[in-house]
C-alpha cells in the first residue's frame, strides 16, 4: 500500500466496544518491552478501566484514547501519561496495531493529540521515553519537532538486558 503523506485520524475517548482491543494490546507480550506493563491484564480490570476513567487528565492523572482512521476502524490507542499540572507536561504513549503500522497514522495521531494538548489542556510539554534503538519511533518523533535530549542508561529492561533510552521532548507553542 502506497503510503500517503498526511492521513486523517480523530481521537475519541473509550468505549465498552473498545474492551478487545485493549485486552490484546495490554496482553501482547512484544509491547512489554516498550512500556511499564510487565503482567497480563483481565478482561474484568480493563472492563473496569474504561468504566472509571473520567476521561479527565487533572482526576485521572492520564488520558487514553482510541485512533481511528477515515473509515473508522480503530487503528491504535494514544496516552497521555504521568501527568504533572505544576509543570505543564506529560508523556506520550502509543501503539498503532501492527496491521496498520507504516500508513502514517502515528504522525497524524500525535499532531492531533498535540494540539489537544495545545488548546484544551495547555500543556507546556510532551516527551517520551523511547529506545535508543527505536530507529523507527524516534525518526517520526523527530520528524513531528521532537528533540533528542538526555540518554538514560540502561533504562529499559527488554528479555533479561538493558538497553539505553533517550528523553525526547516537544515544547509547545501557544497559538
Amino acid at each position: 500500500m502506497e503510503k500517503k503523506q498526511h492521513v486523517e485520524v480523530r481521537l475519541r475517548a473509550m468505549e465498552p466496544e473498545d474492551l478487545d482491543m485493549l485486552y490484546h494490546i495490554e496482553n501482547d507480550r512484544s509491547l512489554w518491552n516498550i512500556s511499564a506493563t510487565n503482567v497480563p491484564y483481565s478482561r474484568y480490570a480493563l472492563h473496569n478501566y474504561i468504566a472509571d476513567a473520567k476521561n479527565d487528565i487533572y482526576i485521572d492523572g492520564q488520558i487514553r484514547m482510541m485512533i481511528e482512521n477515515e473509515e473508522g476502524t480503530v487503528v491504535g490507542v494514544i496516552d497521555l501519561v504521568n501527568f504533572d499540572a505544576k509543570h505543564q507536561r506529560a508523556e506520550l504513549g502509543i501503539i498503532i496495531m501492527e496491521q496498520h503500522r507504516r500508513r502514517g497514522y502515528a504522525k497524524s495521531a500525535i499532531r492531533a493529540l498535540e494540539e489537544y494538548a495545545r488548546n484544551t489542556l495547555h500543556l507546556k510539554q510532551i516527551y517520551a521515553v523511547v529506545g535508543v534503538d527505536n530507529h523507527i519511533s524516534r525518526h517520526c518523533l523527530m520528524a513531528l519537532g521532537f528533540s533528542s535530549g538526555v540518554i538514560l542508561q540502561q533504562w529499559l529492561c527488554c528479555k533479561g538486558s538493558y538497553q539505553d533510552a533517550a528523553v525526547m521532548q516537544l515544547f509547545i507553542e501557544k497559538a
